[in-house]
C-alpha cells in the first residue's frame, strides 16, 4: 500500500510511540488453507509473457529495497514476486509490467489510484489482448484490514496494562467489537470483497482473453494460535487468533471466485506457517510493528516475497 496510517500506541510496556502501519491482507478461519488450484486452461506451460502483475502493498513490496518505477508512492521493490516470476520465467523486461500499488483496492484495478506520491493509473489498463500471464493479490485493504489491526493492537495495549485478562477473563477485547449476536462485520466485508473480486476476473477475460489467470492469496501474518504476539505485535492471544481467522476467510474467498471464474489460486498461506510476523527474526516472511528486516510494518520482507514467488512458481509449474 502507499498510504500508511500512523498508528500510536500507548500502555504499560509499550513505547513504541507512532508506527507506521498500512495493510494488504484472510473459508472459514477453522479450517486449514486451501491448496492451490489451477485455471481450466490448466495443461498449457507458463507462458514467456507478455506478464502483468496486478494487487497492493502484498505484492508491490513496500520497504525492501531497491525501490523502483512510477509513480515512487506505490512502493515498488525490485525484488518482490511479481519481479521474481519474471525472472525465473526469463521473460523480457519488455513483456513484464507490474503496476501493482500500495494502497490499493479493487476500485483501483479499474480507476487511477492517487498515492502520496503519484498517481497509479488503473492497474487493468495495462491488460490487452497480448497479455499471456496475470497476477491478482488483492482484497486486504477492501475489508479494511489494515484498521482491524491498528484497532486490536490498541485493545492489546490495554489489555496489558490492565492485567492481561486478569481481572476481566477476557482474551479477545477486539473481537467483541466486530463480533455480535447479529453477526460478524469483517465476514460480512470479505464476502463484498469476493463479489468485487468476481466483477474484476470478468474484465481481466474480456480484457485478456488469452492470459492464464492466478489469484494469489495472503502469506500467514499472525500465528493460527495467537500465540507470541503480546511482544511484537501487543495484541491480546484470542485477538490475534481472530486475525489470523478473519486472514484464513479472505483467503478462501478469493480461492473461491477464482475458481468460478476459471482461474488458478496460489496458495501462499500454507507454506509460510510459522513464519509469520510474531516468529524469529531469522525465519519469519512477515515483519511486526517494529521491522527488523528492511519491509514495511506488518508486510512482507524479502523472504517472504521469495516465498510468495516460489509458491507462485510452483502453481505453474503444477498446471503444465
Amino acid at each position: 500500500m502507499g498510504t500508511y496510517t500512523r498508528l500510536g500506541l500507548a500502555g504499560a510496556g509499550v513505547t513504541c510511540g507512532l508506527l507506521l502501519l498500512a495493510l494488504s491482507v484472510g473459508h472459514n478461519g477453522d479450517d486449514d488453507p486451501a491448496a492451490s488450484t489451477q485455471p481450466s486452461n490448466a495443461t498449457v506451460a507458463p507462458p514467456k509473457g507478455p506478464y502483468v502483475a496486478l494487487g497492493d502493498s502484498y505484492t508491490s513490496g513496500p520497504g525492501i529495497p531497491a525501490q523502483t518505477g512510477t509513480p515512487a508512492g506505490c512502493d515498488r521493490s525490485d525484488r518482490n514476486y511479481p519481479a521474481l516470476v519474471a525472472q525465473e520465467l526469463e521473460i523480457k523486461a519488455a513483456d513484464f509490467r507490474d503496476v501493482s500499488c500500495s494502497g490499493a483496492t479493487l476500485a483501483d484495478l479499474s480507476a487511477p489510484q492517487t498515492t502520496g506520491d503519484g498517481v497509479n493509473p488503473a492497474q487493468l489498463s495495462a491488460l490487452s489482448a497480448s497479455t499471456r500471464l496475470v497476477t491478482i493479490g488483492i482484497g486486504g485493504n477492501d475489508i479494511g484490514f489494515g484498521s482491524l489491526v491498528e484497532s486490536c493492537v490498541k485493545q492489546g495495549a490495554l489489555y496489558v496494562a490492565t492485567g492481561s485478562g486478569k481481572y476481566t477473563g477476557d482474551d479477545a477485547p477486539c473481537r467483541g467489537r466486530y463480533v455480535s449476536d447479529s453477526g460478524d462485520e469483517v465476514r460480512e466485508r470479505i464476502q463484498a470483497a469476493g463479489e468485487r473480486l468476481a466483477d474484476t476476473l470478468s474484465e481481466v477475460e474480456r480484457r485478456a482473453p488469452q492470459a492464464q489467470v492466478y489469484v494469489v492469496g495472503y502469506p500467514a501474518i499472525l500465528p493460527a494460535k495467537g500465540a507470541g504476539c503480546d511482544d511484537d505485535m501487543t495484541l491480546a492471544p484470542d485477538d490475534a487468533t481472530y486475525l489470523d481467522n478473519k486472514e484464513r476467510q479472505l483467503n478462501s474467498v478469493l480461492r473461491e471466485q477464482a475458481a468460478s471464474a476459471g482461474a488458478g489460486y496460489v496458495d501462499t498461506y500454507t507454506p509460510s506457517a510459522g513464519r509469520d510476523a510474531c516468529s524469529a527474526r531469522e525465519t519469519r516472511w512477515v515483519e511486526p510493528l517494529i521491522p527488523a528486516n528492511p519491509a514495511a510494518p506488518v508486510h512482507p520482507n524479502e523472504r517472504g516475497e521469495r516465498g510468495m514467488a516460489d509458491a507462485v512458481l510452483r502453481t505453474l509449474k503444477a498446471s503444465r
